[in-house]
């Protein structure tokens, strides 16, 4: 999957940025490696799926257990997802984005060793609360006074945790609405930017990342992982992507100006796709006659066009 990832540029990019994600994955019968998550309520299994969020283009997705990821394991996953990518494009910047799951001393200092950058998640806790303190305070006083119904601000520190054993950039969102304060953490190996950049652009962008992850599952239906065996049900996850790229593909082709350009998966197979025509075939051509009162019949014919191989 990565290697079709990679070939799908025509030539390496500067930089890119990966999106790291688990998604629940229902069970319903006795398939091997699949366990009761005490936060979901269920017995699942937690695939996990990279995405480049800015091209909708998947890079990787892998069966695992339904438990929540150790940072072994996460580590373990981004060394051979990098070190894959960097067999195709070894001067390109990697960026690894993603939630507090992934946010683990393994897979940081293992992406600091090896020139990657990363923006993850980190929970709170009283040490880091006490760090940001002084702009929570002036958050709180700016919101009783009454200057917005929603007050929100930014800060950064350098904090350590045991686990870590080094200080790490971190960048705080602190908000205070009618519902109380609200702060929310990212740790970073990222020099540049500031804080309500590395929060509100480049960390907050990664929530396209779950789009794209509902797009996999619910409108390509690749949560039918009802095989016993892992092999078959990894087996099925790639088969769901290779659909997910076909109709990647197609929403690409089609010109921008157009509605469906933008459109969801199961748009696309109700308008495109699940339709009546004729097929008519002879020696040398295939002709495929649709009804006069078609909708998007010039539509048809531009992506024809554009999906026709350019002539030597």
């Amino acid at each position: 999957m990565i290697d079709l990832y990679c070939a799908s540029y025509a030539r390496p990019p500067r930089e890119v940025t990966l999106d790291i994600d688990d998604t629940v994955d229902v069970v319903h019968g006795t398939q091997q490696l699949s366990l009761f998550n005490t936060h979901h309520g269920e017995r699942c299994f937690l695939p996990i799926h990279v995405y480049e969020t800015a091209t909708a283009r998947p890079v990787a997705v892998l069966l695992r257990s339904g438990k929540t990821p150790s940072g072994r394991e996460v580590r373990g996953h981004i060394r051979r997802l990098v070190r894959r990518i960097r067999m195709h494009w070894p001067h390109t910047r990697l960026t690894i984005r993603g939630d507090s799951h992934y946010g683990r001393h393994e897979a940081m200092a293992w992406c600091e060793a090896n020139g990657v950058d990363y923006i993850f998640g980190v929970g709170g806790n009283d040490v880091l609360d006490r760090q940001v303190d002084v702009a929570a305070d002036d958050v709180r006083v700016r919101h009783a006074e009454g200057e917005a119904p929603v007050v929100r601000r930014y800060a950064e520190t350098r904090y350590g945790a045991k686990a870590w054993k080094c200080e790490r950039r971190v960048a705080a969102r602190i908000e205070a609405t009618c519902n109380g304060l609200d702060i929310r953490y990212v740790v970073t190996n990222i020099a540049r930017g500031s804080a309500e950049w590395l929060y509100d652009t480049l960390y907050c962008e990664r929530g396209q990342a779950e789009n794209l992850i509902k797009l996999h599952k619910s409108q390509l239906a690749s949560d039918r992982t009802s095989c016993r065996s892992p092999l078959a049900n990894q087996v099925r996850l790639l088969l769901h992507t290779a659909a997910y790229w076909l109709m990647l593909t197609l929403r690409d082709a089609i010109p921008k100006p157009q509605p469906l350009a933008n459109a969801e998966f199961t748009t696309l197979r109700l308008r495109l796709i699940k339709i009546a025509a004729r097929v008519i075939e002879t020696a040398t051509r295939v002709r495929i006659a649709f009804a006069a009162s078609c909708p998007q019949a010039e539509l048809f014919g531009g992506i024809a066009r554009w999906f026709q191989p350019a002539a030597p």
